[in-house]
């Protein structure tokens, strides 16, 4: 039986302090009644156990009043984010349902849990925090600028309370986040205090050790360092004060992070650091003098101080990107130790506070440089400090990340990409064989094409196939610079491939029918026909638009006729011209037939591998060098050479009957890449009687597929029968025997 949850009395003490607290803080932005109805939801879920200890042990409702506290005190929050606060732990936990919150406290409240809610959807994809996209994602994720500042605070408050906390992995965790997330979004915001609180407490939870080290010697030199400073600023006063001009002084004394952050930067012991501190001068100047006074103090300073030049910082001639104007200096003060002023007036140092500068960009922050996230932070702080709406913010938020998205992977690494960015984008962004082979994704576990475009927040996962290749419409799918460049450098490398893949295909079919390859005469035969790259002409090969028969025709008339110039003679009459049958020429040696049939004996006789004769076709022999007869059918590639060259070695022939042989030959299919075609294909085959698939191989490519099949039929007729059926599937274009 689970313990039920109840309040210790230190607990219950310090829960009423704290509402007490804020019913004064924000009791004038209350509705009539939204105290009893929080104490009753309160109570009521008490009375039921529906309220459980975190991980830490920690009393979620304590904490949510904790955290109340913490808006109000330091970001001066006021009623709708309070009371989304103290309500969220029973809407998460799922005892509170959205449609009870919006009925009983309102729109507002209701839109800050839901942000709440959306943000906690991204933690369950397990995200890669220490990123700066997964930070601008949140920004951009959250529907109401609160929900951040909320997620900030509660950070803050669970920070403080783990301090003695057991829970090592789960410590450093939540210490983790705070150093990599939290802290540099509330340095973004403006929220300095609770920045460094954060940078301090994970420090001292993440390297316990370091801490206390600095901490430490800090409290060791105060007294000591106080007193320098007074030393520094006394002579610097005077002189100030003797010029006429007007202006007030501090100094302060850098954070135990930053101290560290240092240590390690410059690889030395904490005697290392001489800039422990900075001293501010900020003037009360008319705006007309505000650069020429800030000039006259640095005259001033330098005049008493040696100044380090490679020190010198000046944002007053040319402000930062971020409206940031100051001048800093690094003097060497009394006791030669290095100090760091800064020279600003009332109305810089006014806009640094709003949060607009903040130095996040030169204190090693890597961030947005786009004008429009510091415009938009600095409307963010002036709402704080005024008090506004900050739904107002929801519009500079929409205008900041109108053409961004970001993208998970499902091991949670995010991604930054622009508006109308699609899987084929995501694929290459990732690597170039992921893009090659991309065939679609799946995104949040819904199969997409490659066309899909992305949104904010989605989980996407690539699927490949080893056979997809790129083409060149996948330019136009492509959104990103870098994805355009893959696709072109593998369409290039493609061509190449493919051509090398012609070329040899081709020298293997000269080698087969045993003819040489004279290099000239090849580039004569590519020029007349009209390629100016050779590259183009064997990438035609390899697209099949060009037939290898045809291609070593064309070569060996141009061959021959490169070799016999003589054979243009001047035109014969008609009486001259003796018409030569093919037929005829078959028989000019012997008159008798040859007929093919399986019992034939004594004669040793078999049929020829390239053209692969079947009953049906007309056919004629050729005696081979070993005495034996090849049958080749008449239109036979090699039978125009063997006729030529060979015609005294050639014998009619016939088949005898039918017969029940079966013979194999070479279909080549060549179609649309569409869906089931091969299946169609092979179903027709399949339901034909006595005809047999032995293999198919098939090639995709561009949209289109070709293959070769080998079948086993009876003679010609099936053959025609079975042309007539493959021409008729939907794709197919074309389908030949080889």
């Amino acid at each position: 039986m689970e313990e039920k949850f109840e309040f210790t009395p230190e607990e219950k003490a310090e829960t009423l302090a704290l509402a007490s607290k804020l019913k004064v803080a924000i009791g004038d932005t209350l509705k009539p009644g939204d105290l009893e109805k929080v104490e009753k939801h309160v109570m009521s879920s008490i009375d039921k156990g529906q309220i459980e200890r975190n991980i830490f042990g920690l009393n979620p409702i304590l904490c949510s009043f904790q955290t109340a506290d913490i808006a109000v005190e330091e970001i001066g929050m006021k009623r709708d984010g309070v009371l989304a606060i103290i309500l969220f732990p029973s809407v998460l936990s799922g005892h509170a349902e959205m449609e009870y919150v919006k009925d009983t406290f309102g729109e507002d409240v209701y839109h800050i849990i839901h942000g709440l809610m959306h943000i906690q959807e991204l933690y369950k994809k397990n995200p890669v925090i220490e990123s700066e996209n997964f930070r601008n994602l949140l920004l951009s994720f959250a529907e109401d600028m609160r929900v951040i500042l909320i997620m900030i605070a509660d950070r803050v408050n669970l920070m403080r309370q783990i301090r003695d906390t057991d829970k090592v992995e789960a410590k450093k965790r939540v210490s983790e986040e705070a150093s990599y997330l939290y802290a540099p979004l509330a340095h973004k915001l403006g929220l300095y205090k609770l920045k460094s609180e954060l940078e301090d407490l994970s420090l001292k939870y993440l390297e316990h050790d370091a801490y206390y080290m600095i901490k430490e010697k800090l409290n060791a030199t105060k007294r000591s360092r106080d007193a320098y400073i007074e030393r520094f600023i006394g002579p610097i006063q005077k002189k100030l004060e003797e010029a006429g001009l007007k202006f007030h002084m501090k100094g302060r004394t850098k954070s135990i992070h930053s101290i560290w952050q240092k240590m390690k930067k410059q690889k030395c012991g904490f005697e290392g650091i001489y800039d422990l501190f900075a001293i501010r001068i900020i003037l009360d100047s008319p705006l007309e003098k505000e650069k020429m006074q800030c000039w006259q103090v640095y005259s001033i300073i330098t005049d008493m101080y040696q100044p380090n030049p490679k020190r010198l910082r000046d944002w007053l001639s040319v402000p930062k990107s971020n409206g940031y104007e100051s001048l800093h200096i690094t003097v060497l003060g009394p006791e030669n130790k290095w100090v760091e002023v800064q020279i600003r007036t009332e109305r810089m140092d006014e806009i640094a506070e709003r949060g607009l500068a903040a130095h996040w960009r030169y204190k090693g922050i890597k961030g947005e440089s786009e004008k429009g996230m510091d415009e938009w932070l600095n409307n963010i702080r002036s709402a704080l400090e005024n008090n506004d709406d900050l739904q107002l913010m929801d519009q500079f938020k929409m205008d900041l990340y109108e053409d961004e998205v970001y993208i998970f992977t499902p091991k949670g690494d995010l991604f930054k990409f622009p508006k109308g960015a699609t899987v084929l984008d995501f694929a290459y962004h990732i690597h170039s064989n992921i893009g090659n082979t991309c065939v679609g994704a799946r995104i949040n576990g819904k199969n997409v094409s490659i066309r899909e475009e992305l949104h904010s927040g989605d989980t996407v996962e690539i699927v490949t196939q080893n056979n997809q290749k790129p083409s060149t419409n996948w330019l136009n799918i492509v959104k990103t610079s870098r994805a355009k460049a893959k696709i072109r450098l593998a369409l290039k490398e493609t061509q190449v491939k493919d051509g090398l893949y012609a070329k040899e295909m081709l020298e293997r079919r000269f080698k087969n029918k045993k003819i040489d390859i004279e290099e000239s005469v090849m580039n004569h035969m590519i020029k007349k026909m009209g390629f100016k790259e050779i590259s183009e002409f064997y990438k035609q090969i390899a697209d099949n638009k060009l037939d290898i028969n045809e291609i070593i025709d064309t070569y060996v008339k141009t061959r021959d006729h490169l070799q016999n110039p003589n054979a243009n003679l001047p035109a014969r009459s008609a009486q001259e011209f003796n018409f030569e049958n093919p037929d005829e020429a078959i028989t000019k040696e012997n008159d008798d037939v040859l007929v093919i049939d399986r019992n034939l004996k004594g004669v040793d006789y078999s049929l020829a591998q390239c053209c692969h004769p079947i009953y049906g076709d007309p056919i004629f022999g050729f005696v081979t060098v070993s005495g034996g007869i090849k049958i080749h059918r008449k239109d036979c590639p090699n039978a125009p050479e063997l006729r030529r060259r060979f015609g005294y070695r050639i014998v009619k022939a016939r088949w005898s009957g039918k017969g029940s042989s079966q013979y194999s030959i070479t279909l080549r299919v060549i179609g649309n890449d569409d869906i089931g075609i091969v299946n169609n294909i092979t179903s027709i085959i399949s339901k034909e009687e006595k005809i047999a698939l032995r293999t198919i191989h098939i090639d995709s490519h561009d949209g289109l597929f070709s293959g070769n099949l080998v079948v086993q039929l009876e003679d010609v007729s099936k053959l025609e029968d079975l042309l007539k059926k493959l021409r008729t599937v939907k794709g197919v274009k074309q389908v030949t025997r080889l």
